[in-house]
């Protein structure tokens, strides 16, 4: 096992596997007549993180599903992050995990029965984290490793983040640093140091609980976690669904450390290129480092959180209280010819 490097056994990685905005977009039409569900609160109209399907009694279950190929080499760490990125939808949601059950692909004529566990072992140790159970799954053979979760969970009604919700007049905050799809690329290229891919491993496999906490407070609007459509994609998704802009700003943009350094020795996923493409229309004007940095296909990456101007000291209790330290990265504005503008 210890010569097992995954990555090289698949041709994407992580959250940058997943297709580009522009192509799903093309793949979900239907000219099939819909049916309305009244139960269903959020399907996929809006994009949003997960389903939320109302049980009647002021709470709904949410259910959502992500899996990926290997983004790091070792086989427990990529079941840990695989099966953290999953569960972040839920917290995005303003929910809770219930129980999740795993997605599993595995070339068998490559890769061994010992590997394999290794990566169940890592999804399991996350749903402990998350205080759930693993119970269950679904597996294939397949020419390439794939590991994600199905998870359910559940939410108050109260409390549901939809992206449809945010309002004009809102602080942007960020609750991890964004750089993974560079540090990944550059560790696929073999051009990384250990340390700082041991950097990105920490925030992969940090668990969004937070955003429970936060959809609990009357001054949160919303929320969305950050994932393989990077920072610029996900955010545009939320102003489109609200009729709303944003400014960001970029220089409050939190990175990890080095990003920059394996920016420019051109360590670019091509999950990135493909966000640009498929929504670089609706952004303003940036310089290349900018649309590097902002496009970068995140995995397992923080939620993005609106607050109202005049509801910022509850939340900077409740960051207080959590152990973090948040910074704005940008505001909500009214809706504009782009729907997100860096500054």
């Amino acid at each position: 096992m210890q010569n097992i490097k995954l990555t090289e056994y698949s041709h994407g990685a992580g959250c940058g596997c997943k297709i580009s905005p522009m192509l799903l977009d093309e793949i979900l039409k239907s000219n099939l007549s819909s049916t309305f569900y009244p139960e269903l609160l959020v399907g996929n109209e809006h994009k949003d993180d997960a389903a939320a399907y109302n049980l009647g009694n002021g709470t709904s279950v949410l259910s959502t599903t992500d899996f990926f190929m290997p983004i790091v080499d070792d086989a427990f760490t990529f079941g840990r992050i695989a099966a953290t990125n999953a569960l972040s939808d839920i917290y995005a949601m303003g929910g809770k995990p219930l129980m999740a059950i795993s997605i599993f692909g595995w070339p068998i004529d490559k890769l061994s029965a010992d590997v394999a566990r290794q990566v169940i072992e890592g999804g399991r140790a996350a749903c402990e984290d998350a205080g759930i159970p693993l119970a269950g799954g679904h597996s294939i053979d397949s020419p390439e490793p794939i590991f994600g979760l199905a998870v359910t969970g559940i939410v108050d009604n109260a409390n549901l983040m939809k992206n449809s919700m945010a309002q004009e007049d809102c602080l942007i905050f960020l609750t991890k640093p964004i750089g993974i799809g560079i540090l990944t690329t550059a560790q696929k290229q073999k051009k990384i140091e250990e340390v700082d891919i041991d950097v990105a491993i920490e925030a992969m496999t940090t668990l969004n609980k937070i955003g429970a906490t936060f959809a609990s407070l009357k001054s949160v609007v919303t929320m969305t976690d950050i994932t393989g459509f990077g920072l610029l994609g996900h955010l545009s998704e939320v102003c489109e669904a609200s009729e709303i802009s944003a400014n960001v700003w970029f220089e409050k943009v939190p990175l990890l450390k080095n990003v920059e350094k394996y920016r420019a020795l051109g360590c670019i996923p091509g999950g990135s290129r493909k966000n640009f493409m498929s929504y670089g229309h609706k952004i303003s004007q940036m310089r290349e480092q900018q649309r590097e940095i902002l496009c970068d296909a995140q995995t397992s990456g923080g939620l993005l959180v609106f607050v109202k101007k005049d509801g910022l000291e509850e939340f900077y209790e409740a960051v207080r209280q959590a152990g973090m330290n948040l910074e704005a990265i940008g505001e909500t504005v009214a809706r504009k010819k782009h729907l997100v503008e860096v500054l």
